[in-house]
């Protein structure tokens, strides 16, 4: 039987006292944009603020209405079941790989953590100017190939453009988790399966990935989370949304609506939107995958 231990506070205001900054920056920096979200969301603004109405609502209805910001949502689906796929597949097989490396390894790693350290926004500048139709060295390979590569009129172009330069920028995150998760399980484990007759393959899918299911899940919420909000840099950098709105998710349309389109109180509704599919799809993930997470 096991007794658990707890920290007994002579006084009690000092627990309070101790996580009194963290709840600070949880109040100023969530709660409270959170908060001002909602509000606006009931408001239509002009421009300039200078006239306020309040409209309940019709900003929600609004949105249903609109066949671009319904079209949004395909978009969003695609690129983010393709990112989190392939970056965690990807960022996997590399982690997989530098485990195995014995000389060189301290270089190799730092190679894979490089993207990690690159702007979002840069990313994207990086990947335009690889691909671009004119001047891009990628674009001319795949000409060379009989592909005419044009990521500004062709759709399908644009959304692989995007995905990659995506997952490239968080592959590095991934691969240091994956890799920390590799390193971590013993030595003995393995050996035994190998004595067991076990192969390579055999000992990865039957030792190493399931003690490797508590880091797997912790990626897939975070990397869900990445591709609704942190994306936002690279498909302005890269595709502004384009070509027409085949590349404009969800967040991008928060941004084009209150900054371009200046419907403050529609892209109000449309991040308390985004706020609630994000909460939903971490407590899917919580709820339904964390069941096959063994710690």
């Amino acid at each position: 039987m096991t007794v658990e231990k707890r920290v007994l506070f002579k006084s009690w205001w000092l627990p309070w006292v101790l996580i009194a900054p963290q709840m600070a920056i949880v109040l100023v920096f969530f709660f409270w944009p959170a908060g001002q979200a909602l509000y606006q969301s009931v408001l239509q603004q002009d421009a300039f603020g200078t006239s306020t109405q309040f409209v309940g609502l019709e900003n929600f209805e609004a949105l249903w209405a609109d066949e671009t910001y319904l079209a949004s949502f395909k978009t969003t689906a695609v690129f983010s079941v393709a990112v989190a796929a392939l970056g965690l597949t990807l960022s996997l097989l590399l982690a997989v790989m530098a485990d195995r490396v014995v000389k060189g390894s301290a270089f190799y790693k730092t190679l894979l953590i490089w993207p990690y350290a690159v702007a979002p926004a840069v990313a994207g500048v990086l990947w335009l100017f690889m691909f671009a139709p004119s001047i891009g060295v990628v674009s001319y390979a795949l000409r060379s190939m009989g592909l005419d590569w044009n990521h500004l009129l062709n759709g399908t172009h644009a959304m692989i453009l995007i995905v990659m330069a995506a997952v490239w920028k968080q592959i590095s995150y991934n691969f240091l988790f994956f890799l920390a998760g590799l390193q971590s399980i013993p030595k003995s484990l393995i050996e035994a399966a190998a004595i067991d007759g076990a192969g390579p393959w055999r000992r990865f899918w039957t030792v190493q990935f399931p003690l490797l299911t508590p880091t797997t899940f912790f990626l897939l919420v975070i990397n869900i989370i990445y591709v609704f909000i942190d994306t936002f840099a690279i498909i302005d950098a890269a595709t502004s949304g384009g070509p027409g709105k085949d590349t404009a998710i969800l967040v991008y349309k928060v941004y084009f609506d209150a900054f371009k389109a200046m419907d403050l109180g529609g892209s109000a509704a449309q991040s308390v939107v985004l706020m609630a599919i994000l909460v939903a799809l971490t407590v899917v993930q919580f709820r339904y995958v964390e069941k096959r997470v063994h710690y």
